[in-house]
């Protein structure tokens, strides 16, 4: 198995020495300090443009994931993780704000590196077997922009509705 995989099954470490573990504990000033950890969190089949040490995705990996549901329930957990830094949770089959959500919402007002991150695990999610919890993601997503909650570029919204329906014209 690849070292991604081990690492998502809690066998291996990343190119840091770090486990996925490590991840979920972060704090949230970690979480928004360092850039090196989300894309072992939420790989992806092309480079990393900002960690030349980050995996890329192979189609072994792809298949590890929609065919084993402990890895996919790592997945999982990093993603209530990631929702959890932005002020978000998922409820149901619905990504909503937290209870906290005021005090992360300038993540969404503001551009900023947290947006491409949400490209990443959108795309990511959809790659790996999780494509309803990326929809419902995005949905979450869009309802706060529509709510005014969120302020979003155009562009920006077209990049994250591509990562989740990529075979959707414009």
């Amino acid at each position: 198995m690849s070292q991604l995989v081990e690492f998502h099954r809690g066998k291996a470490n990343d190119s840091e020495g770090r486990a996925l573990s490590d991840f979920w504990s972060f704090s949230d000033s970690q979480m928004e300090s360092r850039h090196d950890f989300i894309q072992w969190m939420f790989p992806l089949e092309e480079p990393s443009s900002f960690n030349p040490n980050a995996p890329i995705l192979t189609r072994a990996d792809l298949e590890a994931f929609r065919d084993d549901p402990a890895l996919r329930d790592n997945l999982l957990r990093s993603f209530d993780r990631f929702l959890a830094f932005l002020g978000l949770a998922r409820e149901g089959d619905r990504v909503v704000p937290a209870a906290d959500f005021e005090k992360k919402q300038w993540r969404l007002t503001e551009p900023n590196h947290n947006w491409l991150r949400i490209t990443r695990v959108l795309t990511s999610l959809r790659l790996l077997g999780l494509g309803n919890q990326s929809e419902a993601f995005y949905q979450g997503l869009e309802r706060l922009i529509e709510q005014g909650k969120a302020r979003i570029s155009a562009d920006t919204r077209a990049y994250w509705k591509n990562a989740t329906f990529p075979d959707q014209p414009g």
